[in-house]
C-alpha cells in the first residue's frame, strides 16, 4: 500500500485510476482558472457600470476591492476542506455539501444544500434573462443602424429565450462538469472579449466627447436632481447585491476542484487559480464599471452593453453581444451540472435497479460522431431548461434579479460556511483573537447581503407591478 504513491509518481505504474477508484482527473492550474473565470466574468460584468452610478467614485470601487478581497480570503479557506481531515491526504469530498457533511454536519447539511441548489437555479434563471437581452440588442442594433437612433426597434425577448433553451436542451446532454473544459476555456476568451470592447467604447465615448452633458460625483447619483432619497438608499442596495453576483463562483469552487489531477496537491493548485480569477476578473471589473460610470455618468443603463449608450460602430456593439450569448451558454453549462450530478446521483441511490435511469443507448449524429444518450439524462435535464426558461419569461428583470441572487448566495456560500469549516477543521480556539476576527467577518457581510436583498426585492416588486408576464420587450 505504501509503494503505489512512489510508483505513481515516478512513473512506474500507471493506473487509469485515481485514488478514490474514480477515472483521473486531468484538470490543471489553466482549467481551473478558465472555469473561475467562466463563472465570475459573467453577466455580472454587465450591471457594474450602474452599480458605480449609484455608489460614486468612492464608494463603488472600495466596495468592489472589499468583495474581491473576501472572496479570495474565503475561497482559500474553503479549497482546503476539498479533502477531509487532512487537506492533502485526507479522503476526497466531491461537491460543496459533501464538504459541509465531513467538516460540519448535522443541519448544516440541509442548509447548504438549500442554498447552493437554489442560487445555482437563480443564476442559471438569470443568464437566461441576460442571453436573450443581448440577442435581442444585436437584432435591435443592426435596426438603429439602418433606421437611426430615433427608431423604436422594440424585440420581444421571449422568442430568444426560446432559442437560447433549445441551445442548452442539446448541451445539456454532456454528461458531466469534468467534459466541459473546452466550453470554459471557449467562454473565458469571450468574458474577456466582450469585457474589453465594452472599456474600449467606454474609453472612445469619453475621449471623443460624445457623452454630452454627462454628470458624475463622488457620491453616486444626486438625491433630488436624479433619484428621491428613498429611491437612492434602495438603488445603493442593490448596486451592493450586483456587485456581490459578480463574485459568485464558491457555489461551485469545490466542483471545479474535483476537476484537477492529484499531484501537485489540488488545494495548492486551487489557491493559485482562485487568486488568478478573482484577480483578473477585478481588474476587468473595474475597468468596466469606472469607464462605464465616466462614459454615461448617473444616467449609466443597467446594462451597458445593451442599453443602447453605444450605438456605433454597430458591429463592434453586435460582436460584444455575440460573445456574452457564447459566453453564457457555457456559463449556464457550469452552474446547472452541479444540480444534474446531486439529482442524478440521488435518483439512481433511490432506485438502483431502474433501467430508465441507469441505460444509456449509442446514437450517431452526422458530424457529431457516436455517443451515449440516457432517456432519463434527456427528459430529466430538457425539464430544468423550459423550467428556467419559463421562469425567465415571467420575470425578466436584469439588474433585480441579479442583485437578489447575489444577496442571496454571497453570505452563505462565499462566507459562512468557508468561514465555519476553517474553523471547525483548524480547531481554532473559541474566543480566540482568530475566532473573534472571523466571526465579525461574517456577521459584517450578513448584514450587507440583507441590506442588498432589501434593495433587490424592492426593485422586482416595482417592476413585477408595472409589466406583464411574458412580454418583455428591449
Amino acid at each position: 500500500m505504501e509503494v503505489q504513491p512512489f510508483s505513481l509518481e515516478s512513473g512506474c505504474h500507471s493506473s487509469p485510476n485515481d485514488d478514490d477508484g474514480r477515472p483521473k482527473r486531468t484538470g490543471t492550474l489553466v482549467t481551473a482558472s478558465a472555469h473561475i473565470i467562466t463563472a465570475v466574468i459573467g453577466s455580472g460584468v454587465l450591471s457594474l457600470a450602474w452599480a458605480i452610478a449609484q455608489l460614486g467614485w468612492i464608494a463603488g470601487p472600495l466596495v468592489m476591492l472589499a468583495f474581491s478581497m473576501v472572496t479570495c480570503f474565503c475561497s482559500a479557506l474553503l479549497v482546503n476542506c476539498y479533502r477531509s481531515p487532512d487537506p492533502v491526504s485526507g479522503k476526497r469530498n466531491y461537491t460543496y455539501m459533501d464538504v459541509v457533511k465531513a467538516n460540519l454536519g448535522g443541519a448544516q447539511i440541509q442548509l447548504c444544500g438549500l442554498s447552493q441548489y437554489v442560487n445555482l437555479f437563480g443564476i442559471t434563471v438569470g443568464y437566461i434573462i441576460t442571453a436573450s437581452i443581448s440577442m435581442a440588442a444585436i437584432k435591435r442594433s443592426n435596426c438603429f443602424h439602418r433606421n437611426g437612433h430615433e427608431a423604436g426597434c422594440h424585440t420581444s425577448n421571449s422568442l430568444f429565450m426560446v432559442i437560447f433553451g433549445c441551445i442548452q436542451v442539446f448541451l445539456c446532454q454532456v454528461p458531466n462538469f469534468h467534459k466541459l473544459s473546452g466550453l470554459s476555456i471557449l467562454a473565458a476568451v469571450m468574458s474577456f472579449t466582450y469585457s474589453s470592447i465594452g472599456v474600449g467604447l467606454s474609453v472612445a465615448r469619453v475621449a471623443g466627447g460624445g457623452g454630452g452633458d454627462v454628470r458624475t460625483s463622488l457620491t453616486g447619483v444626486t438625491v433630488g436632481a436624479d433619484v428621491s432619497g428613498m429611491e437612492k438608499a434602495f438603488n445603493t442596495f442593490q448596486a451592493i447585491g450586483n456587485i456581490a453576483f459578480a463574485f459568485t463562483f464558491s457555489n461551485i469552487l469545490i466542483e471545479i476542484q474535483d476537476t484537477l489531477r492529484s499531484s501537485p496537491p489540488e488545494n495548492q493548485v486551487m489557491k493559485k487559480a482562485s487568486y488568478i480569477g478573482v484577480s483578473v476578473t477585478t481588474f476587468f471589473y473595474l475597468l468596466c464599471g469606472l469607464m462605464g460610470y465616466a462614459a454615461f455618468g448617473n444616467s449609466a443603463p443597467g446594462n451597458f452593453l445593451t442599453g443602447f449608450g453605444f450605438y456605433e460602430p454597430f458591429w463592434l456593439v453586435d460582436l460584444a453581444n455575440f460573445c456574452i450569448v457564447v459566453h453564457l451558454v457555457a456559463a449556464y453549462q457550469v452552474f446547472c451540472q452541479p444540480i444534474f450530478a446531486f439529482v442524478e446521483n440521488k435518483c439512481q441511490s433511490w432506485w438502483p435497479e431502474s433501467r430508465f435511469i441507469s441505460e444509456t443507448h449509442p446514437v450517431s449524429l452526422p458530424l457529431c460522431g457516436a455517443f451515449s444518450v440516457s432517456l432519463f439524462r434527456l427528459a430529466w435535464r430538457t425539464a430544468y431548461v423550459v423550467v428556467t426558461s419559463v421562469l425567465a419569461m415571467m420575470f425578466p428583470f436584469f439588474n433585480e434579479v441579479l442583485g437578489l441572487i447575489g444577496a442571496t448566495a454571497f453570505w452563505p456560500l462565499t462566507v459562512y460556511f468557508p468561514v465555519e469549516m476553517y474553523i471547525a477543521q483548524a480547531k481554532v480556539p473559541r474566543f480566540s483573537s482568530t475566532w473573534v476576527w472571523l466571526k465579525i467577518l461574517s456577521w459584517c457581510c450578513l448584514v450587507v447581503s440583507l441590506l442588498a436583498a432589501v434593495g433587490s426585492i424592492q426593485g422586482l416588486v416595482k417592476s413585477v407591478g408595472s409589466s406583464k408576464p411574458f412580454h418583455s420587450i428591449s
